[in-house]
């Protein structure tokens, strides 16, 4: 009876990668092409390439677990035969690295390149949204040739090496394997007559304007995606998409913290004590706000729903009022005069007979 796991060298518990693992080490050992006329690596690696076979198919694995043989098994015929599990899928998929890229599939379509574009805003166009004109540098298809390669007038014809597959098959060792076409790049075609414009690559680089509605309420980092508006595929791919990165400007007034805005008010000591309608900026124009009496620097107002809309719903944020006492620079002698009798009348001492420094003094001579 034959030991499977003993020809690969690995435990009956042995999960599929450790196999695979395993197949891939011994396979590479002993390939025909490495030894050439070795009769010996030929067996062997028949008899691993049987291990394989069996062991990298669940069902097949069961069966011979459970009866000690792969005989018996549906469409099981051993190493070459047609089971689910052929000898060429095996080789292509372990030595595709080994080899430089076997294919049976030819030229794949591929997705284009994404692009992205940094969009600077200002903080109202992120508050209300707006709509904005940019312009991409992009690979698009040549819009003399319309994508085909090959100059006005002329036609692309099959690639008579592959006969318009992509693909070729040919012998490696004692079996038959399919491999990229090396004339067409796996296209199928050939240009006898490359596009001038494009040298018969099919696509040129293009300067695209797109206009690009921002949404109320994003910010910074914010990242918007424009479907198709990136680099054109391959092959007949799907394009790519663009990615618009916001970022917002530091405004001059207003300081955004997520939905919230901060606005620095300062107010006269009289409008602090008496209190009094004041004037504030907000984002949706002036607006007249009530100061109550008795206000401390500091203070904070909350003016509801006047701050940042939330992305993708009417709920907005707030606008925050940070006030602070203004201290006047220069009094007339009647305004010094008026604050003194405030402060005697308050039984504040403003005229204080010693300096700082000569309090200093009287502190380190007592």
């Amino acid at each position: 009876m034959k030991d499977y796991y003993a020809t690969l060298g690995v435990d009956r518990n042995a999960s599929q990668d450790e196999i695979k693992k395993a197949f891939r080490q011994l396979a590479l050992k002993y390939h025909p092409d490495r030894n050439q006329g070795n009769k010996e690596a030929e067996e062997k690696f028949k008899e691993i390439n049987e291990a394989y076979t069996c062991l990298s198919d669940p069902d097949k694995r069961n069966h011979y677990d459970r009866f000690g043989t792969a005989e018996g098994f549906p469409n099981q015929g051993g190493f070459g035969a047609g089971g689910s599990t052929t000898f060429s899928t095996i080789f292509e998929d372990i030595f595709e690295d080994f080899f430089g890229g076997f294919s049976g599939r030819g030229a794949k379509p591929t997705r284009g390149a994404d692009l992205r574009y940094n969009l600077t805003i200002t903080l109202e166009e992120s508050a209300f949204g707006a709509e904005k004109i940019i312009t991409v540098s992009k690979w698009n298809n040549c819009d003399v040739c319309h994508g085909t390669g090959a100059e006005p007038g002329t036609n692309p014809i099959s690639c008579g090496q592959c006969k318009g597959t992509g693909n070729i098959r040919f012998q490696q060792g004692f079996f038959s394997v399919s491999k990229t076409c090396p004339k067409c790049q796996g296209t199928g075609i050939i240009i006898p007559s490359p596009c001038k414009n494009c040298k018969g690559t099919t696509k040129v680089r293009i300067n695209k304007e797109l206009s690009i509605k921002i949404p109320a309420g994003v910010d910074s980092n914010s990242r918007l995606r424009v479907s198709g508006e990136g680099d054109i595929g391959n092959n007949g791919g799907s394009p790519g998409d663009l990615y618009v990165i916001i970022s917002v400007q530091e405004h001059p007034i207003f300081k955004r913290v997520g939905m919230d805005i901060y606005c620095h008010i300062p107010i006269s000591f009289p409008k602090a004590v008496f209190g009094g309608e004041i004037e504030v900026p907000t984002l949706n124009g002036p607006y007249k706000h009530k100061i109550p009496a008795g206000t401390s620097s500091g203070a904070e107002f909350r003016l509801k729903g006047k701050g940042i809309p939330k992305l993708g719903s009417f709920h907005r944020g707030d606008q925050i009022l940070q006030v602070s006492i203004e201290v006047p620079k220069k009094l007339s002698d009647r305004q010094k005069e008026i604050l003194r009798e405030f402060a005697k009348l308050s039984g504040e001492e403003i005229d204080v007979p010693k300096g700082f420094t000569g309090k200093l003094k009287d502190l380190f001579t007592a």
